[in-house]
This record gives structure tokens, sequence and C-alpha cells, in this order.
């Protein structure tokens, strides 16, 4: 009996977060590989030289402007929105939220047939659109849209746990001085919450820019950049969709950088 104690405690106790490590460690070489994968497929001169050919170009000018675009759109809504969410004493706050969270969980081509019944064509707003000159499928506005459906609820649901973690008191205090909600939120609340609503404004660009299946639903033209990658594919193959795939995964390691240095990261 004496003799197994002592081998029991000559025996290494297992430390559960050498484990923990160890299994979870698997999953982020599973995330890392293929990302390393990527950039060692494709030489940097021939991902150089690819990337200005005019396929290419069209394809990042058409993400780059529909994302801001889109940013811009979901940011000028979704702020107050956010807003009304984080300070709205009603019953209604968790059925809105949930009306806000459901393009996320929406497979994307769902999402582009669900639009597509309110701006296809042969719809009341669709063409009354391609009546104006505007038409919202197969066009810029059709891409933004598109953008706006799957990215917007980031800033939504960032920028509310970010109002939600300014000190109400502060605004109490402002609004005992004499100042309206407009100005106290203005002047307190957004300025205090502004790190936390700089990540969701990031965060809905970087989704924005890699937005495919309710793009290629609405608007197939002009190409985006997911899109390009999708037809670079089919049509010539895997190296072909090589370059336009290096620039999105550097577009999310920017976002994630921004994440990391001038915003407040929403995941710590």
């Amino acid at each position: 009996m004496t003799t197994t104690r002592s081998m029991r405690r000559r025996l290494p106790r297992s430390d559960w977060l050498t484990v923990a490590l160890a299994l979870g460690g698997l999953l982020l070489l599973y995330y890392l590989a293929p990302l390393v994968s990527l950039f060692l497929s494709a030489p940097p001169g021939a991902v150089a030289a690819s990337l200005t050919e005019a396929t290419v170009v069209n394809a990042a000018t058409t993400s780059i402007v529909a994302a801001t675009l889109s940013t811009l759109l979901g940011t000028a809504f979704g702020l107050p929105l956010a807003y009304w969410l984080a300070r709205a004493d009603t019953r209604w706050t968790d059925a809105v939220l949930a009306a806000v969270v459901l393009p996320l969980v929406l497979p994307p081509t769902v999402g582009g047939v669900v639009l597509l019944t309110v701006v296809g064509p042969n719809t009341l707003l669709g063409d009354v659109a391609a009546a104006a000159g505007l038409p919202l499928t197969r066009s810029l506005a059709g891409v933004v849209l598109a953008q706006t459906f799957v990215a917007s609820p980031f800033v939504v649901v960032t920028a509310k746990a970010a109002f939600e973690g300014v000190d109400r008191a502060l605004e109490h205090a402002s609004r005992s001085l004499g100042k309206g909600r407009l100005t106290t939120a203005r002047r307190i609340t957004l300025p205090l919450a502004a790190p936390g609503v700089l990540a969701g404004v990031t965060l809905a660009f970087a989704r924005a820019m890699g937005e495919f299946g309710a793009t290629m639903m609405l608007a197939y033209y002009p190409r985006t950049m997911p899109v390009q990658i999708w037809v670079s594919f089919v049509s010539l193959g895997l190296d072909a969709a090589y370059p336009v795939a290096i620039v999105l995964v550097v577009v999310s390691a920017l976002a994630l950088l921004v994440l990391d240095t001038v915003a407040s990261n929403p995941w710590r």
C-alpha cells in the first residue's frame, strides 16, 4: 500500500490547461494551416501581376465602394437603433433585437431570396426603382442592399453593447444640468462608447467586403471580390482564385488590427 502511494506521488499530475491547449491547438492549427497554405500557394510576383488585371481591379473597386456605402448606411441607421435598444425600457426590445440578429443566422442565399421578394424584378419597389433609372438588382445598388442586410447587424449589436457599458449616472448628471437626451447622447454617451461603436463599424465593413451569397442572388453584376473568386475558380481553376482570396484575407487581417489598436475588441 505504501509503495502504491509513493508511486502515485512520483507520477506527474496532468495539468488540465496543458490538455486544453493540446486539444484546442488542433483546432487552432486547422484555422491557421489553410491560411498559411494559401499564401504559399502563389508566388508574390504572380499575385502582384494578377492584381493589375482589369477584372480583379474592377471587383476590388466594386467591393470597396459598396462596402463603404453599406457601412455608412448601417452606421447611420444602426446607431440610433442600437441606442434605442440599449436605453428603451419596453417589452419590445427583445423582439426588435431578434429581428436585428436574424440576418446573421440566415444562410446568405436565403437572405438573397428574402431581399428579392422585396426589391427584385416584378416587385412594386423593384419596378418603381427600375422605372426611375435605379435598378435594385444587377447593379451597385443591389450589391449595397445585399451587403447592408448581412453586415449592418454587426453595427447594431456591437454598438448596443457599447452604449450599455456607459455609466447611466453620467447621463443622469447631464440631464439634471438641463441638457436634452439628444445632446447628452451626442456629448456623453457616444464619445464614451466610441471604441465599441468603431469595432462594430469595422466588423460591418469586413463582413460587407466578404459577402457572397446574398450578393450572388441580388447582383451578380457588377462583380465583387467574393463573386470574382467564385467565377475565377469555376472558369479557370483554383490557381486563378488565389490572388483575390489573398486580398480578402489581408482585408480581414487589417480589420482585426483595427480592433486591437483603435477600436474596442468585442470578443475580449
